[in-house]
């Protein structure tokens, strides 16, 4: 099973586990989820913000809200992002 959780999930031609390959595929799948979480709240406040009837399309100033909504909510989410970044470099760099 290619990707999975199959039986050569972090494991090798020797069939040992590899404790770094397995932490990648960790790390892998928790950044898929957290861009999957931003996307879904981005979504959900920008339709809240910009949306006031649903119908089957939508009209230019809907269109215009939408983009700028989600320009400024991943401007917002990417500075906060470098700011944690580098506080956590600044804590390591302390130890």
């Amino acid at each position: 099973m290619e990707g999975g959780f199959g039986s050569d999930f972090g494991g090798s031609s020797s069939g040992k586990l590899d404790p770094g390959l397995i932490m990648e595929q960790v790390k892998v799948q928790i950044a898929v989820a957290n861009a999957q979480e931003l996307l879904q709240r981005m979504t959900d406040k920008c339709f809240r913000k910009c949306i006031g009837k649903p119908g089957g399309s939508l009209d230019n100033s809907e269109q215009k809200c939408i983009a700028m909504c989600m320009d400024r909510y991943m401007d917002a989410w990417n500075t906060v992002s470098r700011a944690y970044n580098s506080r956590l470099q600044r804590e390591r760099a302390n130890m």
